[in-house]
């Protein structure tokens, strides 16, 4: 039968408790620091803009976006979109997410290297994401270890997502708070607190990954052997 519930769930507990915990800090960090202005009052969109401008990256454009920190950079369009409070706001919180998204609109002109890996990887990941479980309920139910090894090779495709991403994130992360300094957006204190920001939503990043290493770990534990 599938695998739901047995033994091997002991190895997700520690990710489970990470995600849980990863996911109440950001909302916790972002809260506290998206109610904190900035001295210079100038609003994600004012910073983002700047920050393009100053590295040469005036085509890249800078859109608000509906939802809560839905905030990402898109390389087909070459666009900084930013959440509607974040693109208008000038808290620490705001500015350094906006910064953060600048930080992967640099790393995507500058070519570096696991931002592309992540960008080639997209539509593969879904397509594998897609089929991976089903290939393993299918396996699993009838016993059929050629499945279940398909199912597994789907599933490392979107566990090697999680892995590149990692690098991603926290390059971009070091590269807006390189840019908050050197350019004065922020002070000291402010950079300190927009450092707390930025590592909170990494953190979920790790948590992520975390959780797919161990399930793919426990997949290839339960796999019937020959």
């Amino acid at each position: 039968m599938f695998p739901i519930f047995d033994s091997t769930m002991i190895l997700l507990l520690p990710a489970i408790a990470l995600a849980a915990w990863a996911q109440w800090k950001v909302r916790s960090t972002y809260k506290k620091y998206s109610e904190i202005p900035t001295r210079a009052a100038r609003p994600g969109l004012r910073v983002a803009k700047d920050i393009l401008r100053a590295n040469r990256l005036d085509s890249v454009g800078v859109e608000p976006v509906a939802g809560m920190l839905s905030d990402h950079y898109d390389p087909r369009a070459k666009s900084v979109r930013l959440s509607e409070g974040n693109y208008q706001s000038a808290s620490i919180a705001a500015v350094a997410v906006a910064a953060h998204e600048v930080g992967h609109a640099m790393q995507d002109g500058l070519g570096y290297a696991p931002l592309s890996l992540r960008h080639n990887l997209f539509p593969v990941v879904n397509i594998s994401s897609t089929m991976a479980m089903p290939l393993l309920l299918i396996g699993f139910i009838s016993n059929f270890p050629m499945l279940i090894d398909l199912g597994i090779v789907f599933f490392s495709v979107a566990v090697l997502f999680h892995v590149v991403t990692l690098p991603v994130e926290f390059n971009a992360s070091s590269r807006a708070l390189v840019q908050l300094r050197q350019g004065n957006y922020l002070d000291e204190g402010e950079l300190a607190g927009a450092k707390k920001v930025l590592n909170a939503a990494a953190l979920t990043y790790v948590a992520a990954t975390a959780m797919a290493l161990l399930q793919l770990l426990r997949f290839i534990l339960l796999r019937p052997r020959d």
